[in-house]
This record gives C-alpha cells, structure tokens and sequence, in this order.
C-alpha cells in the first residue's frame, strides 16, 4: 500500500484548495491519499512553488529499510540526516 502525506504551514488556502482535489484533508494542513509517483512530483512542485514564505514536509512509502521518504521545503525546525542509508530527522543545536 503506498501512502502519501503532506504538511503545509503557512500557505494560501487556495493551495489547500487544489491539494483536496486529489488528497484529503485529515487535519488543518495535513494531507494524505495515494496517488502515482508522476501525481506526486507535480503536486509538490506546485506547493513548493505556491507556499510563498510557508513551510512544507512530504513523507511517500518507498521500497527501502523505513519503508518510507522524507523531504522538507521552506523553513522548518528539523534536516532530514542521511546516515548509511536511513534518514533522520536532526533540530540544529541553539547558537548559544
């Protein structure tokens, strides 16, 4: 079963908007749905591209150890780490 979900902060509602026409809406910002890998490039390339100064995250299941991807967009909180293969999320340490 491959599953694929979305984040959004901070983007315009019409975004939000087109996104449901191919993804549901489980929570304010939060999509999920399945849809082709071809699907799921062009929509992340138009939130990328819509989310002026937000912030995104997708997480898609793929054949590797985790059993799932991770890629980030915009300001976030976390870097996706990858160590031999497996990818971590990191926070960058407070300048002191």
């Amino acid at each position: 079963m491959e599953l694929d979900r979305k984040l959004n902060r901070e983007v315009r509602i019409s975004l939000r908007g087109e996104l449901t026409r191919w993804l549901l809406e489980v929570k304010a910002g939060v999509f999920v749905g399945n849809v082709s890998a071809m699907v799921r490039d062009r929509l992340w390339k138009k939130v990328c591209g819509g989310s002026k100064g937000g912030a995104c995250m997708m997480l898609w299941s793929t054949n590797n150890e985790q059993g799932f991807n991770v890629d980030f967009w915009g300001a976030n909180s976390r870097i996706v780490t990858d160590w031999e293969g497996l990818k971590l999320l990191t926070r960058p340490s407070k300048p002191d």
